[in-house]
């Protein structure tokens, strides 16, 4: 496994670097620590502060590459996940606000929409990577997530939740909610859940990972969280969908976005097939990444 973890050097800014190391460390990742200046006047203080980060890998017997790039981060993070191949990229994300659609800095969400590797963003104080959640959508798109937290629980010794939601349907379907809330029935069944959960379950098993299914009703981010903890969840992993046109990037929805928003712990973003076509959203994205974030979209 290879990993991108981005510093700025500032406090607390290791702690992607610490998550790194409990992911790295097991799995005996090539690890590089990118760290990006926007004024020349401040590498001094980041070589120091990537130094001490470096320690910390080290620490997990990970020998650290260190780089140090100049400009806009989101810019400089999309360079060099697109000049080196990498199979996850570590970032850090203040919680800023709780209202709005963004309670973590922008840069953060325009990050995981640039970069081709999945992006695992550091929240909270987090010590140990043991019990991931994989939020599935019962769909065969998020497999690729579902493959990769395999991957990770593997390295960490950890187990799996496949947790999908659904809205709570009308009284007259109360035989289906049955169904559904018995998993064995449900995964035995021939319905399309049931065989995209089973397919997900069973080929996490044969990597001899312990798996659990879990089938909840309701708004799915009321849901999502009280699985959280009321199983102790270190890990959330949800996803993004590629959009289709001449450029490559991702598109965030509102619940991978809510998830972002409201999440304690760290949120890992994996990507999905290419199935959404949004020329609109793909227009304006790149015109901030080319002009500035803070640029209007042209009429």
């Amino acid at each position: 496994m290879r990993i991108l973890i981005c510093s700025d050097g500032t406090d607390p800014a290791d702690s992607p670097t610490r998550l790194g190391g409990l992911i790295g460390g097991p799995c005996q990742a090539k690890v590089t620590l990118l760290g990006i200046v926007e004024n020349d006047t401040d590498e001094k203080p980041l070589r120091r502060a990537l130094d001490n980060e470096a320690e910390l890998l080290r620490q997990r017997q990970i020998s650290p590459r260190i780089v140090i790039r100049s400009g806009d981060p989101i810019r400089q993070i999309l360079a060099e996940t697109t000049a080196n191949e990498y199979d996850l990229a570590i970032i850090g994300a203040r919680r800023k606000g709780d209202g709005g659609l963004y309670w973590r800095p922008e840069k953060t969400y325009e990050v995981i929409k640039a970069v081709p590797p999945p992006v695992l963003v550091s929240i909270g104080a987090c010590d140990r990577i043991q019990r991931l959640l994989v939020c599935t959508g019962g769909k065969r798109f998020i497999d690729d997530a579902v493959q990769l937290a395999g991957e990770i629980a593997l390295c960490v010794e950890g187990r799996i939740t496949l947790l999908h939601v659904m809205a709570e349907p009308p009284a007259i379907y109360a035989d289906l909610v049955r169904l559904e809330e018995d998993v064995e029935r449900l995964l035995a069944s021939d319905s399309e859940l049931g065989l995209s959960l089973r397919g997900q379950k069973e080929s996490l098993e044969k990597r001899g990972l312990t798996v659990e299914v879990r089938i909840r009703h309701g708004h799915a981010l009321d849901q999502i969280f009280a699985e959280v903890r009321e199983g102790g969840h270190d890990l959330i992993v949800t996803g993004t969908s590629q959009a289709r046109g001449p450029f490559r990037h991702y598109i965030m929805g509102d619940l991978t976005r809510g998830i972002l928003n409201r999440a304690e712990c760290p949120v890992l973003v994996a990507r999905a097939g290419k199935i959404i076509d949004d020329e609109d959203a793909e227009g304006g994205f790149f015109h901030r990444l080319l002009h500035g974030f803070g640029a209007d979209k042209p009429a």
